[in-house]
């Protein structure tokens, strides 16, 4: 496996990132072309309708486990800090802070943890300071 860095971090899910886009572009064109042939009868509705339906479970089914992983992830750095610094996490830092700084290495979390909050730093220039990157393989 590569070891993460800032270039290659992030992670694409194919059939998320590239199917289901393709996929939902095409029904979507289909069900438009189909309501301008035929007219808004009910099986053009119930087929937009049905559209509309996958393409919000699919989104919504998606941010489930995301957001069980942004809250799991929050509460592991905040033990981390707790048990580097005897502190919990200053209250100050944003999610989106706090899973930025999930990949600085144990060295360098505290003090990074509090540039964080003294000069409110977006999670991009977090993850950009970071010297020694500490890699999350387990992220969906």
């Amino acid at each position: 496996m590569t070891k993460q860095n800032y270039a290659n971090h992030r992670r694409l899910h194919p059939p998320f990132h590239y199917v289901l886009p393709v996929v939902s572009l095409a029904l979507f064109v289909t069900n438009i072309v189909y309501a301008v042939k035929e007219g808004f009868s009910l099986p053009v509705v119930i087929m937009l309708l049905t559209f509309v339906y996958l393409i919000t479970l699919s989104f919504v089914i998606r941010s489930y486990p995301l957001k069980a992983q942004d809250r799991a992830i929050r509460a592991e750095e905040n033990f981390r800090h707790y048990v580097l610094t005897g502190q919990t996490l200053d209250s100050r830092l944003t999610l989106h802070q706090i899973l930025a700084l999930r990949f600085a290495s144990d060295a360098e979390f505290a003090e990074l943890c509090k540039k964080a909050v003294s000069e409110n730093l977006s999670p991009n220039d977090i993850k950009k300071a970071i010297k020694d990157w500490k890699g999350d393989y387990y992220r969906v």
